[in-house]
């Protein structure tokens, strides 16, 4: 049986809660916005862009230095500017004023973000020994239902697609640097303790490396179809109130809220890398046929169908990389394979906006295309690397993870 969550756990789970709240409501207000606001297809494109691109920097940034200035003080510090940055954009309407505090770097085109906060979560979450996969799907879970009721709340008969709605991000922001400062001590790296000399990656590498180019291709595949685009092309295809884009995605965040749990139950009889791509495939060729759905109940029926298969690798994907290094490398390894997949990832919303200028559907035909592509080379490339050895019960990359079933109820992280 898996035990109580240690106090670092509930207040990241609680923090990371109220933030994807946030983002989902204001991820389907914003592609709302932009269409009532009748921005064309180039400039929605350059806006994501811009808002993918600053968490390039500032995650890169949280990277090299959360570590060395402390994991709380870092922490607080991204709430806080996220509290700022949903004051300037509620207050602003000003399109160059909304591109610069795009690229501040903390706000989401998505329900569930990949952002600089990710990158501190993702290396406390795992501890100090072999990291838990379930631990991260409910990481994950919590942030999917979060997000899906802040969707559900962006639908609401009562409220419009209005820039002032961004001030719900201001207490949000100040509610999570509350939580952040309040983090134990236990969760910051000190060499004498736990052996983690902030050498970055050694033994491991090579190994990042290659997976980082992989994530990276994911990542740009990822950013044509971002939420706040779908949002877009919902309403602008066939001309859709926030009324029912709400609804779509609450219900999508539900979907995947389940993919998020059921992951690691999967990985747990066939491994992490085999739920990483094999469920992700076939959530890919549903992508590419929501580019040719008729009807908007053919696109939200196929939507909420690849929901349930395409995040099934989130967990597995953060609970691999932390697994697949040694325990000095975590941080170093979950900030080069974040900063990999952010870096390119903003040329995804931008040529999204081209293509889309050209072909409605054919974002999505290009990004299921291009992740396809994705998860065979990962698979080819990876099924016989071992994972680091965390303990005596580590398995082969290949096998069942049945740590956490194993693991002494007295054991520490």
């Amino acid at each position: 049986m898996m035990r109580a969550s240690p106090p670092e756990v509930t207040r990241l789970l609680a923090a990371q809660g109220l933030r994807a709240a946030g983002y989902g409501f204001t991820a389907v207000i914003l592609g709302g916005l932009l269409s009532a606001r009748g921005y064309p297809p180039v400039a929605v494109g350059l806006l994501l862009a811009a808002m993918v691109a600053g968490t390039t920097w500032l995650s890169v940034l949280v990277g090299i230095y959360a570590d060395r200035w402390g994991r709380r003080r870092s922490y607080a510090a991204l709430y806080l500017l996220l509290g700022l940055s949903g004051l300037v954009f509620a207050l602003v309407d000003w399109y160059p004023a909304l591109l610069a505090v795009a690229l501040a770097g903390m706000l989401s085109t998505d329900v569930i973000d990949n952002g600089p906060a990710t990158t501190i979560e993702q290396a406390i979450l795992a501890g100090r020994r072999r990291p838990h996969a379930r631990r991260f799907g409910i990481y994950n879970a919590v942030a999917a239902l979060a997000g899906s009721l802040g969707a559900l709340a962006a639908g609401l008969p009562s409220l419009g697609p209005t820039a002032a709605l961004f001030l719900v991000l201001v207490p949000i922001g100040l509610a999570g640097a509350l939580l952040a400062v309040g983090l134990p001590s236990t969760v910051e790296v000190v060499s004498d303790v736990d052996g983690a000399t902030r050498q970055g990656l050694s033994r491991s590498r090579s190994t990042v490396t290659r997976l980082a180019a992989l994530f990276a291709v994911d990542a740009f595949a990822g950013g044509f179809i971002v939420q706040s685009f779908i949002a877009y092309w919902l309403a602008a295809r066939f001309d859709l109130p926030l009324t029912a884009l709400g609804p779509l995605f609450f219900t999508l965040g539900l979907a995947q809220t389940a993919s998020f749990l059921l992951a690691p139950w999967l990985a747990s009889r066939f491994g992490l890398l085999p739920v990483m791509v094999f469920t992700h495939l076939p959530s890919n060729l549903l992508l590419v046929a929501v580019a040719f759905a008729p009807t908007f109940p053919v696109a939200a029926a196929l939507l909420l169908a690849r929901g349930l298969l395409s995040q099934m690798d989130v967990p597995t994907r953060q609970a691999y990389v932390m697994a697949l290094v040694d325990v000095s490398e975590r941080t170093a390894a979950a900030a080069v394979t974040n900063a990999a997949r952010y870096t390119v990832r903003p040329l995804g919303p931008l040529l999204a906006g081209l293509a889309a200028g050209v072909a409605p559907g054919a974002p999505f035909l290009l990004a299921g295309a291009l992740k396809s592509g994705y998860d065979l080379t990962l698979w080819a490339w990876f099924r016989h690397v071992p994972l680091a050895d965390h303990g005596p019960d580590q398995p082969h990359v290949g096998a069942p993870d049945r740590s956490e079933d194993t693991r002494s109820s007295g054991e520490s992280d």
